[in-house]
């Protein structure tokens, strides 16, 4: 894995490895130890500039390849994956400090996602549509966009890259990446690596490690991408899609949440505990779609509590190479802060803790608030780590209006005793997806994906990713002689 760091330490511009020409470096830590994982010197506007050209040179003659030919390239990629993922796994573990279950989670979802470009590539189709005018054919042909620009996070780094990286390239795009400064190398360069050892064209993927404090927003308003796909906060998100609005590109935004997961009164009170703590604790709660907020109904809020907190006390902290481990570190030293604010926040308006958990260096234990006053700013906001607020309500509508309280609708989940219950309760909320009788944290490779309201615009996974990253064009064809009136 040493290698890794080592070797993948670069930017990936035009097929070729090299290091940035910035004035400074990104320092890549291992957020429970703080060893220095690798220094990667950032790429200027400059190699910016250089990537886009060299991904729009390549994707002339990759949209025009035989998408037969396209599609062997991620059954490649799928395969290395397949033999390298104990590595990758212990990169994502030093890297962003996921546990053995997560980095499990991740790479399991990630070649799903792989698996579902094999087949995209082969995806498109055109339309023959009839026309009024008497002789003229309509085809519609559907068509690549170009170049797409990628901005991933540092959660599910590897993931989350691939997931709109391999779309873009199978439907015929470029792509240039910028992985989170964070995860330089399981969100950037490593994907770069397992592509050009895929047999991929150099230039069509290009991976650039920098900040905007090198570039600015240049990596957003260089002329080339006609797309930015952008997964992160819904505060950079909204710049990202001013800014694309400014110059034309279209943004797909994968951004926050503070969805919740809802207790019936009817809900097996054992399965929603367990669905519960996994919704909230999974990777520290660094998921967009972890359930912040509890919700149970008041008749059975003394059972769920009860069991709730005493299966969140055998939650282990610590090294999240021990197999024991359920919540590793936060990223950096500024969440895990952010994080104990928060806690502190809450306790200072009212709240009582349940469960109170300490904060040693990037390890931050999980706390169970309740009481936290119905308009708390807390409330409406993600908060990004182990802390859940545990809220009860008195009756359905009384939910209903607590979940959809906030800005926020990525989603969420029900606990119920009748399917349909469940159903007509998920219609009601305002949220791009919710889950009866499960946890709030899903992914699928042909579902439509993302959120309402600040939790992001568009749709990726299947036909939303098509649709995302392609575009359709009219061409007619007079096969008579059409009449003019002058």
């Amino acid at each position: 894995m040493a290698s890794y760091f080592s070797d993948l330490a670069q930017q990936y511009i035009d097929g070729e490895w090299r290091p940035g020409t910035g004035s400074w470096d990104v320092i890549d830590f291992d957020p429970y130890n703080d060893e220095k994982l690798a220094s990667i010197t950032v790429a200027t506007v400059e190699e910016v500039d250089l990537a886009y050209r060299a991904a729009a040179r390549a994707q002339k003659e990759w949209a025009e390849t035989n998408p037969y030919t396209r599609r062997a390239v991620f059954e490649r990629a799928l395969r290395l994956v397949e033999e390298r993922e104990q590595e990758i796994a212990d990169l994502i573990i030093a890297e962003l400090g996921g546990t053995r279950v997560k980095a499990g989670f991740e790479l399991h979802l990630a070649k799903e996602f792989l698996r579902e470009s094999i087949h995209l590539a082969l995806r498109p189709e055109g339309r023959i549509l009839p026309s009024p005018v008497d002789g003229k054919e309509n085809r519609v042909y559907r068509m690549p966009v170009g170049v797409v620009g990628v901005i991933s996070p540092f959660n599910f780094p590897f993931l989350l890259s691939l997931k709109s990286v391999a779309p873009a390239l199978a439907l015929g795009n470029g792509v240039v990446l910028k992985p989170h400064q964070n995860t330089p190398i399981a969100g950037g360069t490593l994907i770069a690596k397992i592509f050009e050892d895929a047999g991929l064209p150099g230039g069509l993927l290009n991976v650039l490690v920098t900040d905007i404090a090198e570039i600015g927003d240049a990596f957003i308003e260089h002329p080339v991408p006609k797309v930015i796909s952008f997964t992160g906060s819904d505060k950079v998100g909204r710049h990202v899609a001013t800014v694309c609005a400014k110059h034309f590109k279209r943004s797909v935004l994968e951004l926050g949440g503070n969805s919740a997961l809802v207790v019936l009164d009817d809900a097996d009170i054992d399965y929603a505990v367990d669905a519960a703590v996994f919704s909230r604790f999974v990777h520290q709660g660094q998921v967009c779609m972890a359930a912040n907020r509890v919700l149970v109904d008041r008749s059975v809020q003394e059972e769920f509590t009860e069991k709730f907190v005493a299966k969140v006390r055998t939650l282990k902290t610590g090294d999240p190479r021990d197999p024991e481990t359920v919540i590793g570190p936060v990223i950096n030293s500024a969440q895990a802060a952010a994080i104990s604010g928060t806690v502190e926040q809450a306790l200072a308006e009212g709240a009582t803790a349940l469960v109170h958990g300490g904060t040693t260096d990037n390890l931050v234990e999980p706390s169970v608030l309740t009481g936290v006053p119905a308009e708390s700013p807390l409330l409406q906001q993600e908060v990004f780590g182990p802390v859940v607020f545990l809220i009860p309500f008195d009756g359905e509508e009384d939910a209903v209006r607590i979940v959809n309280g906030t800005p926020y609708g990525l989603s969420g989940a029900v606990h119920t005793g009748n399917i349909e219950r469940g159903v007509a309760f998920a219609k009601r909320i305002d949220t791009g997806m919710f889950h009866v009788n499960d946890g709030t944290v899903h992914d699928e490779p042909i579902v439509p994906f993302g959120g309402e309201k600040h939790s992001g615009v568009g749709r990726l996974n299947g036909e939303t990713t098509l649709e995302a990253f392609t575009t359709v064009k009219w061409i007619s064809i007079q096969h008579g002689r059409s009449g003019f009136p002058f």
